[in-house]
């Protein structure tokens, strides 16, 4: 292999494991539309402060306390389908941009200064139908994002680097 080819390599890598926070989502309560925020506190077994799902004396299921989707996800959406979902509609807290959510599930990575750990992925499923009007069920199937478990407390802006561990 040439030296070439392995920093080619190593960039197709990096690319798969480390991204970056474009945006933030809060949906405040269920039935109402998500608000994008300039940052989001995310705290241990309890979730994203202010978001319909924190629960402050800790969730049983790790998958419900952070969801994040990819940028890619919604362009292939477009692209392949024409179906147009925009990142609020998705209904998850975080969009991403350059890093495979699918290859984080059972992996540890951070987001900012904030660790997490992948549990499944979050497959869409008829609410998002019903909140949206489109649907998008079968072409987000293994696209739909990543649950995950929230390690550390702290807070995450758009810019913050997601990176796999």
């Amino acid at each position: 292999m040439t030296a070439q080819q392995t920093d080619a390599t190593a960039a197709d890598s990096a690319a798969l494991t480390e991204g970056r926070v474009e945006r933030i989502f809060i949906v405040p309560q269920r039935h109402v539309a998500p608000e994008l925020v300039a940052s989001a506190h995310l705290v241990p077994r309890c979730g994203v402060r202010g978001h319909k799902n924190f629960v402050p004396e800790g969730h049983t299921d790790p998958g419900k306390e952070l969801t994040l989707i990819a940028r890619e996800a919604l362009e292939y959406l477009l692209k392949e389908h024409g179906l147009d979902l925009q990142p609020h509609e998705t209904r998850r807290n975080v969009l991403t941009a350059g890093i495979d959510l699918n290859q984080l599930v059972g992996r540890e990575f951070t987001i900012g200064a904030v660790r997490a750990k992948g549990v499944r992925l979050c497959e869409p499923c008829c609410d998002l139908v019903s909140y949206t009007g489109k649907q998008v069920l079968p072409a987000l199937v293994h696209r739909g994002g990543l649950r995950a478990g929230i390690l550390t407390e702290g807070t995450i802006r758009p810019g913050d680097i997601v990176r796999a561990v």
